[in-house]
C-alpha cells in the first residue's frame, strides 16, 4: 500500500431502499462474518455554541444521541462517553472522560480501557445519520487487513476521525501518553489509514441551532440490518 486513501479495498456502488441520504452510498461486498465491534460515542462535550446539551437536543421527537444510537446494528456493543442518562437503546455502556472537560482523545482513551473487541467504529454523539455509514466503514476496515483504520470523507475532502473504524489494538497504540487537550486528528497521524467517501448527511454534526433546523427536515435514520 502507497499511502492512504489509495483504493485497496474494493468498493461498489448500489442505491439502498429507504436511504437518507438519497443518493447511492459506497460500500464494500464481503463473505467474512462479523467481526465484533464495539462503537465509542463520544457525547460529553460542552456544546457551547449550541447553547445546551446538544445529544439532548429534540430530532424528530428523539434527541439526538437516541437517533444515532437506533440506527446502530443491534449486535454491536455501545459505549457512551458523558453523563449518563436514559436512552431508548437498551444495554448502553457509559463511562466518563478524565478529567471531565478534558476532551475527545481523553474520552476516547477512557473508553478504550473498557473496550475488548478488536474492531472500534467512534463516532460523535452529535451525527444523527452516522450509523448506516458505520456499517460501511467497519465493513470496508475488515476488507482491507493491512489498514490500522478506514475513515469517512466528506464532500469536502476533509477525513473525519469521528467518523471511522479502527483496529482496536492500533487505536489504543497511538493515543498519547497525556490525552487531555490533545486534537482528535493528531491521533491518524500515526496509523495506516484507509479513506473511504461518504454521504455529506452522514458526516453532518450538530454545533449550532442552525444546523439542527438545516437537518431536522430529512427522514429519520433508517435501522441498520
Amino acid at each position: 500500500m502507497d499511502g492512504p486513501g489509495n483504493g485497496l479495498a474494493t468498493l461498489v456502488r448500489h442505491p439502498r431502499r429507504g436511504n437518507p441520504f438519497g443518493r447511492e452510498n459506497l460500500s464494500l461486498v464481503t463473505n467474512e462474518p462479523a467481526v465484533p465491534t464495539t462503537v465509542v460515542v463520544l457525547c460529553g462535550g460542552e456544546s457551547r455554541r449550541f447553547g445546551s446539551d446538544k445529544t439532548r437536543a429534540d430530532f424528530g421527537g428523539v434527541p439526538v444521541l437516541d437517533a444515532l444510537l437506533s440506527s446502530l446494528p443491534s449486535e454491536w456493543d455501545v459505549l457512551c462517553v458523558g453523563p449518563e442518562r436514559a436512552t431508548a437503546r437498551t444495554g448502553v455502556r457509559w463511562t466518563r472522560e478524565d478529567p471531565p472537560g478534558g476532551g475527545p482523545v481523553a474520552g476516547l482513551a477512557a473508553a478504550l480501557a473498557e473496550v475488548e473487541a478488536p474492531v472500534t467504529v467512534l463516532l460523535g454523539g452529535d451525527m444523527p445519520y452516522a450509523g448506516p455509514v458505520a456499517v460501511d466503514l467497519a465493513a470496508a476496515l475488515a476488507d482491507v487487513p493491512d489498514a490500522d483504520a478506514v475513515a469517512g470523507v466528506d464532500g469536502e475532502g476533509r477525513v473525519q476521525p469521528l467518523l471511522a473504524a479502527y483496529r482496536t489494538a492500533a487505536l489504543r497504540a497511538a493515543l498519547p501518553r497525556e490525552p487531555a487537550g490533545t486534537p482528535l486528528r493528531r491521533l491518524l497521524d500515526g496509523l495506516h489509514v484507509q479513506r473511504l467517501d461518504v454521504p455529506a448527511l452522514a458526516s453532518q454534526d450538530i454545533d449550532t441551532p442552525e444546523d439542527l433546523e438545516r437537518v431536522r427536515p430529512r427522514a429519520k435514520p433508517r435501522l441498520a440490518p
